[in-house]
């Protein structure tokens, strides 16, 4: 009953202390709010003109989002367009030359249109001109071009002589071989480039059109080019943009040409000033004025039955009209919610059975009421990526999340942050809470070392800047323009993680707490106490590094805490240092001490006292209540059988003298936890399996059962959570270890 109304009080505690930090927007709640009813005729009782910072803002947001965007000229990509250009006019020059001249001949003796016919006409209809040339037959029944041509040709014939005619003969038949070398080699790939732009249209350009088309393709390719071609241009509008400046500019017979060239190789080449964007839509926000409601003395501010508009909210707000005060009904609402995430917390504890402290608790409620404490003193960054990556880092992903979680909500709804401020915050929070509490998951060790986290805090930093640019590009289109708020938060993600880290260690040491790197650092053979055992007492610390391999492996096995228990086990035994030689490890063949004082009741209490002298060590050194607890529960209440056992005989010699179990049994407590039921059995087996050295590994098993079973029949493991199939795990996993300890070596000659 008296547990059940502390817990009881404590929720209740716990419940007003995160809605009255939490949530301190509605203790200044406008009952006369935007949006409400005005239950009566409010005056002005003086002239006022009031900013409208609300309305102002939300003004200057809209003129930077709808800026225009500056763009400039790349010229990289200007350059490379011109060398497309070039590379193919050169490939076009190099058909003209296999080509050859043309004209072929003089106008004055073959006009171009006939040259163009005679070197293009088919073969037939060239041998039907020759016979009618020859045989100077009519021209009844023949086109039109071949009727030119012969009179043509029969002119010069009568004008020159017959041997000139044949040398024009012998020029034409030449033309016709190039011509028609030249478009085979065109049509033999027409799917690829030049082939798809160079055809007999122009091969068919005079060379003074083809040079005169080189130059005007340059000038203008080099006017578009300055206009800029903005991307997302679509393809018919770039056609008819290039339509327009090659009508004006090339020579008809070369327009075509012209076209599929400037098609080939013009493409985007403007790009987005950042910088200059960013500086207009600055100078666009600040050029808005900021809004001012004014009004005179004795006016109406508004009307009974009125809605509040902005400007009405104003104005009562600044004549203390819109009777601030606390906000019960919705206080009441927000208290429900958080009384809601505190249930919804200790399901997550007792689901992933966390096994919180009280110091765990406060440690948790701190730190969760430090976020609207930095909140009200900076409104633009929040602290949740530290408050997560030790809330993780401290008690696991389950409850790191769970907490950072449920606290995004609850700073959502209590507090005035904006969302697009708030989210990214959360998120490095809650990436925080979930990557540094990996330790919890089982079969991993977590994050063992400073730098480890260090690298998180990188990756918190780059997840808050890249999660506002996000968000914030969602309500402003020019992304850039918030491309330095962003980084901004990602450098404040990265300092709260590093501030995180500086807190970390202090933290752990007045909240008795153990992390990975906690127990990484106890662990290190180099602590001060560590080198004590090694130095002090040779024979524990060797027996403690086995044991502690033994417990290692089972744990791992286990799905248990790995760290604690190498950690634990390292310690278990610092309080034999009191008295090496009581403890026969140490006594490295020198007589036994406790041959000379043959006292059982003596000797065993010279054994039972490593356990509370461990503990005053423990203390003195400030090693985690977890590691300490290794110390008498390693030892549990076993009975100290070799001097019982002495004891016994005494008293079968001299019956008047008592013997009691309780004289030669630990103080206790039995292991509380399955790292420390792992490590009494580990402790148990170690001198057990150190003395098997010919025996096979089933006669080893064996052995270990039985140790096993005596512990377990003892009643030492009631409370530890271990179960009988683990325990048979457990001997197997031992037994492994041992034959990797004292496998089979080739015997060295002498």
């Amino acid at each position: 009953m008296k547990n059940r109304l502390y817990s009881t009080g404590m929720f209740v505690l716990v419940v007003l202390s995160l809605s009255s930090g939490i949530g301190y927007r509605f203790y200044n709640q406008p009952l006369l709010d935007v949006g409400k009813i005005a239950p009566q005729t409010l005056i002005a009782p003086s002239s006022a003109n009031v900013e409208d910072v609300t309305t102002t803002e939300e003004k200057r947001r809209e003129a930077r989002s709808g800026a225009t965007a500056v763009w400039v000229v790349n010229p990289q990509v200007n350059e490379q367009i011109h060398q497309n250009l070039q590379e193919l006019l050169l490939k076009g020059a190099e058909i003209r030359e296999q080509l050859g001249n043309f004209p072929f001949v003089k106008t004055s003796i073959l006009s171009t249109s006939t040259q163009t016919y005679l070197r293009e006409a088919p073969e037939q209809q060239w041998q039907t001109l020759l016979r009618i040339l020859e045989q100077n037959a009519t021209l009844s029944g023949l086109s039109f071009e071949q009727q030119r041509a012969i009179i043509n040709l029969r002119n010069y014939r009568n004008a020159t002589s017959s041997q000139a005619l044949s040398q024009l003969l012998k020029a034409i038949a030449q033309a016709r071989q190039r011509y028609n070398l030249t478009l085979a080699i065109l049509k033999a790939n027409p799917q690829t480039q030049p082939q798809t732009i160079y055809d007999a249209t122009f091969l068919n350009l005079s060379d003074a059109d083809w040079q005169t088309t080189q130059v005007q393709l340059r000038q203008t390719l080099e006017r578009m080019l300055a206009q800029g071609i903005y991307p997302g241009l679509s393809s018919d509008n770039l056609n008819s943009a290039i339509s327009l400046q090659v009508s004006a500019s090339i020579p008809q017979t070369a327009q075509p040409l012209a076209r599929r060239l400037l098609s080939a190789v013009i493409t985007t080449n403007l790009i987005k000033d950042i910088e200059q964007t960013k500086l207009i839509a600055e100078q666009a926000a600040q050029a808005v004025e900021p809004t001012i409601v004014s009004i005179q003395k004795g006016e109406v501010i508004i009307k009974a039955g009125e809605t509040i508009t902005q400007a009405d909210f104003v104005l009562l707000d600044h004549f203390k009209l819109s009777q601030r005060g606390i906000d019960w009904l919705r206080l009441t609402r927000f208290t429900v919610i958080v009384a809601l995430t505190v249930v919804i917390f200790r399901l997550v504890e007792r689901r992933f059975y966390a096994k919180l402290r009280r110091k765990d608790y406060i440690l948790i409620l701190l730190l969760t009421l430090s976020a609207p404490l930095l909140l009200f003193l900076s409104k633009s960054f929040t602290g949740l990526p530290a408050i997560g990556l030790l809330i993780g880092s401290f008690y696991g992903t389950a409850i790191g999340g769970t907490v950072m979680g449920l606290l995004t909500i609850l700073l959502t709804i209590g507090t005035e942050l904006r969302w697009y401020d708030l989210i990214p915050g959360a998120a490095g929070g809650i990436l925080g809470g979930l990557m540094a509490g990996q330790w919890r998951f089982p079969g991993r060790e977590g994050l063992r070392t400073r730098e480890e986290l260090a690298t998180l805090g990188i990756l918190i930093g780059l997840t808050q800047g890249l999660v506002y640019l996000l968000v914030n590009t969602a309500i402003a289109p020019l992304w850039y323009s918030v491309l330095g708020t962003a980084a901004l938060n990602g450098l404040a993600g990265l300092l709260w993680s590093i501030l995180a880290l500086g807190l970390s260690p202090y933290l752990e040491a007045y909240f008795d707490l153990v992390t990975p790197i906690r127990l990484a650092e106890l662990s290190n053979p180099n602590r001060p106490l560590l080198k004590r055992l090694a130095h002090e007492t040779p024979g524990t610390f060797q027996h403690t590094l086995f044991v502690a391999t033994l417990a290692e492996a089972a744990a791992r096995a286990l799905n248990c805490h790995v760290e604690l228990v190498r950690a634990g086990i390292l310690y278990h035994d610092i309080g034999k240092m009191h008295d090496p030689l009581g403890f026969i490890e140490n006594q490295m063949g020198e007589p036994n001490k406790h041959d000379a004082i043959n006292d059982p009741w003596k000797s065993a209490e010279i054994i039972k006292k490593h356990v509370s002298e461990g503990l005053v060590i423990a203390r003195h050194y400030n090693l985690p209540s977890a590691i300490q607890a290794f110390i008498p529960e390693h030892q549990g209440t076993i009975l100290i059988e070799y001097f019982y056992q002495q004891a016994k005989q005494q008293q079968q010699q001299n019956p008047a003298i008592e013997v009691s179990q309780a004289d030669f049994r630990y103080d206790g407590p039995i292991p509380q936890s399955k790292e420390t039921g792992i490590a009494m059995l580990a402790d148990a087996c170690e001198a057990a399996l150190r003395s098997q050295k010919d025996t096979t590994p089933e006669a080893a098993l064996a052995m270990v059962n039985k140790i096993l079973k005596a512990r377990w029949q003892d009643n030492q493991l009631i409370d530890s959570g271990l179960t009988r199939q683990e325990m048979s795990q457990i001997a197997h996993i031992f037994v492994q270890v041992w034959q990797q300890f004292h496998h089979k070596r080739i015997p060295y000659s002498k």
